[in-house]
């Protein structure tokens, strides 16, 4: 076998290795401030619902250390989410600019990409807690919490069969699953942040009605996060992505009326 097909295998397998151990390492953070948040408890709200701790200030606790503490929580949820279908992008970039380099240029890029979601992390946190401590002021506004809930999960669902979500998708499978697009840019550090935010930018867009739903259904459930974790997934590398997208659409669809009809007491 030459030698230089070993070290490419080399590579690769350092590579999918590191990529293995950050996936670990930011699971391993999400599932115990997940735990350290349940221990807390959730607060009973007017319309028979309970709010999760992670909108709340702990006693102590200055608003900009809150907002620290829930982005960097968010940022390695978001790594633990969005690894496995951007590990096979990051491998073809190093291969098309970093193959013989440290891989500095390939991590500029994931940084550049999770510096997107950290953005919208914040607006997230900004956006939840407004919401939070308007909800506690107004109970009657509580009380519409699960009907809104319901309509929002429908309109995330509505949306994977738009053209404004097809857009987003085939720009993020083509880059996951291709390297055409690599061809136009340049071997620099400033190409790849630029290039990791692009993506970014794309990814988050694209993913905004899922990670809506994520939030509807509880920005600490697990399983939640596992079963968006493997839709967004599907979503980027399987061969019939777009169909995979417009199946889940119908998917999310059906669960918003459900919560509709329960929270309507129609059922």
């Amino acid at each position: 076998m030459p030698q230089s097909m070993v070290s490419e295998r080399v590579s690769q397998r350092i590579f999918f290795g590191v990529s293995a151990v950050l996936f670990a390492a930011s699971a391993t953070v999400t599932i115990v401030w997940c735990a350290s948040m349940s221990a807390m408890g959730e607060m009973p709200m007017p319309g028979g619902w309970t709010m999760s701790m992670a909108w709340m200030r702990m006693c102590g606790q200055t608003w900009p250390n809150a907002a620290a503490s829930f982005i960097g929580m968010w940022v390695a949820m978001m790594v633990a989410m969005m690894l496995p279908s951007l590990a096979p992008m990051l491998w073809r970039y190093r291969q098309a600019f970093d193959r013989t380099g440290p891989g500095w240029m390939t991590a500029l890029v994931g940084i550049g990409y999770f510096s997107v979601w950290a953005v919208f992390g914040m607006a997230t946190f900004a956006l939840g807690s407004a919401l939070a401590s308007l909800q506690m002021q107004v109970p009657a506004l509580a009380r519409t919490v699960p009907i809104a809930s319901g309509v929002v999960v429908v309109i995330a669902g509505a949306l994977q069969f738009t053209a404004w979500k097809a857009h987003h998708l085939a720009c993020c499978r083509v880059t996951s699953r291709h390297g055409c697009m690599l061809q136009a840019l340049q071997a620099d550090a400033g190409t790849a942040w630029r290039h990791g935010l692009r993506l970014g930018l794309h990814c988050s867009t694209c993913c905004a009605g899922l990670t809506a739903v994520l939030l509807v259904i509880g920005v600490m459930d697990l399983r939640a996060m596992a079963a968006v974790t493997a839709v967004i997934t599907v979503e980027r590398l399987a061969p019939e992505g777009e169909r995979v997208a417009r199946a889940i659409g119908a998917v999310v669809v059906v669960a918003g009326l459900a919560m509709l009809v329960r929270a309507m007491g129609l059922g």
